[in-house]
């Protein structure tokens, strides 16, 4: 109990010579109060209720308009066995665990392949799913950065980075900045809360990374009033956001392959025009060289600049993704989305239809075999009876030339 008072320690959240009494100086609907994080959560509720709206009423007018369709399965047989080894082993069974299933089973390897083919097309997620989700993130992103921009675009520190240190940390606060703040908190909680009932995809890892960290330097940001740059940061997100879902949407539609590739070639431009020139050159260097000519560095300012470097690698590691997709779509390959689902995969079924190839290859490899040695025989066949006739016709001209 007695080191939970030593969290709100002022020279922690305070720069040197500034005390809480300093900040009392403010009235408390101007001041930043941890408390009032504590609404970000029945937001995040509030926006996962709103997005199952989102997603069971507007997402399917959508996806009949943009021409989304959804993808015929075919589902696997009942297997009470195979389902068990399938939800509590693997959903790819090794050849010795193939060998166990045929035993146990009855079945042969072939239609035990197929099976768990089947069955993990079954976990795919369907295209109307996966456009439900960048749709929302899309109107989210799009009214967020519409907000965010309307709030801020008449602010001196919107234009002069070194506004935001002005009179730090006794800055009055704004409910405009007040409540952009808690929703985008919110937000990010909302995404985190359902990040595992989500499509999973390959940056799994890193989103939840990318998400914890930005739920903590939104709260961290605001209870040390570091709200000025913490809403440039919002926006700058926000901005390249909105391009990378219409990509997604326009490339599960049909009939809009050249608006997608266009979205996504400005995505791609915004994206590291924003996140790798001005987060660091701007954002980050504000943080860190320009903060110190108003105050001395104190816990905060650290922790705070650590965060952002932890976006700011999140940022590079996106960026890599982003430029080998570049890379696919100058050649003419660009096919998916570098983040595509985990699993559900288009490689996965690359690797299925090979396997059947296999098995399929196994019976016409063993006829091609025959056909090949009934040659090879046929020939050294033909290749004898040729010899034979060859030596049977010397031997009755040497015959004739005793003879004479």
């Amino acid at each position: 109990m007695d080191m939970l008072p030593d969290v709100w320690r002022q020279d922690y959240w305070l720069p040197p010579g500034v005390t809480w009494m300093d900040m009392d100086q403010m009235a408390d609907s101007d001041r930043p109060q941890p408390q009032d994080l504590l609404i970000a959560l029945p937001l995040a509720l509030g926006f996962v209720v709103l997005r199952y709206l989102f997603e069971r009423y507007l997402a399917p007018p959508m996806c009949r308009f943009l021409g989304v369709k959804k993808r015929l399965q075919v589902t696997a047989a009942p297997s009470p066995k195979l389902e068990l080894f399938y939800t509590q082993r693997s959903r790819q069974p090794t050849q010795s665990d193939i060998v166990t299933l045929m035993s146990l089973c009855g079945k042969t390897q072939r239609q035990i392949e197929t099976w768990f083919r089947l069955r993990r097309n079954q976990d795919r997620p369907c295209q109307t799913r996966k456009f439900g989700e960048a749709a929302w993130r899309f109107f989210f992103y799009l009214t967020a950065f519409i907000a965010g921009l309307a709030c801020l675009i008449d602010r001196p520190w919107f234009w002069d980075r070194r506004e935001c240190w002005k009179g730090y940390p006794v800055q009055p606060m704004e409910r405009a900045h007040y409540w952009y703040y808690m929703l985008e908190l919110g937000f990010y909680g909302s995404l985190l809360l359902r990040i595992s009932v989500d499509i999973k995809r390959k940056d799994f890892k890193e989103q939840v990374v990318h998400h914890l960290a930005t739920i903590f330097l939104l709260s961290f940001s605001y209870c040390a009033n570091y709200i000025r740059i913490g809403t440039l940061v919002m926006l700058l997100h926000d901005s390249s956001d909105i391009l990378l879902e219409s990509a997604k949407m326009f490339n599960y539609s049909s009939g809009w392959r050249k608006t997608c590739d266009a979205l996504f070639v400005v995505f791609a431009v915004v994206f590291l025009v924003t996140r790798l020139v001005i987060f660091p050159s701007k954002i980050i260097h504000t943080t860190l060289v320009l903060s110190v000519e108003v105050f001395e560095p104190f816990v905060g300012y650290y922790f705070f600049n650590i965060l952002l470097m932890v976006l700011q690698a999140l940022h590079v590691f996106w960026a890599v993704l982003i430029l080998r997709m570049i890379y696919k779509f100058l050649k003419g390959k660009l096919e998916k989305d570098e983040r595509s689902d985990e699993e559900s995969e288009d490689v996965e079924d690359e690797e299925d239809r090979k396997g059947e190839e296999e098995n399929k290859g196994d019976d016409y490899n063993w006829e091609k075999s025959k056909d090949t040695l009934n040659s090879k025989l046929s020939m050294l066949t033909n290749s004898c009876v040729l010899n034979n006739l060859t030596n049977h016709r010397a031997s009755i001209a040497d015959r004739m030339r005793k003879a004479q």
